[in-house]
């Protein structure tokens, strides 16, 4: 029986290798930037908050990893490369992995500052971080079938990509 770090890092990866997907589908570096009427972020921006949201409050936060966040740039940043925008989200992968499944029950059960005053248990703070990673990589997949008229699925939130039990 896997443990609860084991599922939480088993969830992200899937979503960040998933997300890793959905950008290297766009056709190019500039629809990657793209928008449309009523949507304010494009897709690199989202999978530029993720990375930053996840190499922040797990990698840094809770393994003691340097990083230096910047949510600005990742809601401001215009350009960019493909390229470099799968390499943020692998380093988010890697702080992941290396930083959750060594987490101690006694960390798991702390208070969090999660953001803004916002006090929740570790553990419950992990299970959060994952639906806000599976919500915006959703919104990525969507707007890249709508900024590239491109139906391909890359199955990112399938169950089967869980590995086994």
């Amino acid at each position: 029986m896997t443990s609860l770090l084991d599922d939480i890092t088993a969830l992200l990866q899937r979503d960040l290798e998933g997300l890793e997907r959905e950008i290297a589908l766009f056709p190019d570096d500039q629809s990657l930037w793209a928008t449309r009427t009523g949507v304010t972020n494009s897709a690199a921006n989202l999978a530029l908050h993720v990375a930053g949201n996840l190499q922040h409050f797990i990698g840094h936060a809770l393994g003691g990893l340097p990083f230096q966040r910047n949510r600005e740039d990742e809601f401001g940043r215009r350009t960019g490369t493909r390229a470099a925008v799968i390499e943020e989200v692998g380093r988010a992968l890697a702080a992941v992995v290396s930083v959750v499944p060594r987490l101690t029950d006694e960390q798991l059960a702390k208070p969090f500052d999660a953001h803004a005053g916002v006090v929740i248990s570790t553990r419950r703070f992990l299970l959060h971080l994952c639906t806000h990673t599976a919500f915006h990589v959703g919104q990525v997949g969507y707007l890249r079938r709508i900024v590239t008229g491109d139906p391909r699925s890359t199955n990112t939130v399938s169950a089967g990509r869980l590995g086994p039990a």
